[in-house]
């Protein structure tokens, strides 16, 4: 508390005035709280509008402090990145589980996708661009492996698709919505509209496989 005195008209008067205290963060919080602002210079401005000396400014602390937290801009960047894929991927997780049927499957899915996309997509691109974290690749390919194997599974239960055919059918379609997210950011187009596709094409590939593997691919039955 600080007390300031002023004398006006021959009377003494005392002015209270309360200490701002400053809100101490956790290392992980402040982490996350460099992450934020770092993503929204490099929406609004682009990567290049980055420093350290401003991230710390934004944050409250000083610029070896940030350094502290990520030694180099890279690091900063390739965080970033990855701290964006699990949002989204955790999104998609979520909007899956709540799903009911093969067709609520997808369309949750590829709504999750593409409203995260029009939502991050700049920010995205952005540092996609940047070469020093373009091997992460796109969204897609984050956890690609375990997500390709979880669908997988269930187009083969829910179908009856041999595993071996349903896996690189949903490895290749997996490209589907970064093409839809793609064209999304790019062409204003509306996103119903490119849901409504990609979920047409999607399970339209799952029905031909299906059929293909019905009838041509059938092992013959000798007697």
């Amino acid at each position: 508390m600080l007390q300031a005195f002023l004398f006006t008209n021959g009377q003494l008067h005392i002015m209270v005035k309360e200490k701002k205290t400053r809100t101490r963060l956790s290392p992980e919080k402040r982490k996350e709280l460099i992450l934020d602002h770092a993503a929204k210079f490099i929406a609004a401005e682009g990567v290049s509008a980055l420093s350290m000396e401003r991230l710390g400014k934004e944050a409250g602390i000083s610029k070896s402090l940030v350094y502290a937290y990520y030694p180099s801009m890279t690091d900063l960047l390739q965080t970033l990145l990855k701290r964006e894929y699990k949002i989204l991927r955790n999104q998609q997780a979520v909007a899956a589980d709540s799903a009911e049927t093969f067709e609520q499957f997808v369309r949750r899915i590829t709504r999750s996708y593409l409203a995260y996309i029009e939502d991050r997509g700049l920010l995205l691109e952005r540092l996609m661009a940047e070469p020093s974290v373009a091997s992460l690749g796109d969204p897609t390919t984050f956890r690609r492996s375990s997500a390709v194997n979880h669908i997988a599974t269930i187009v083969a239960d829910t179908f009856d698709i041999d595993l071996k055919i349903a896996t690189p059918v949903i490895d290749i379609s997996f490209g589907l919505p970064a093409a839809a997210g793609n064209y999304l950011i790019h062409n204003h187009a509306n996103r119903q509209t490119i849901e409504d596709i990609t979920v047409a094409m999607m399970i339209g590939s799952i029905e031909a496989i299906k059929q293909k593997y019905d009838m041509s691919l059938k092992t013959l039955v000798r007697r």
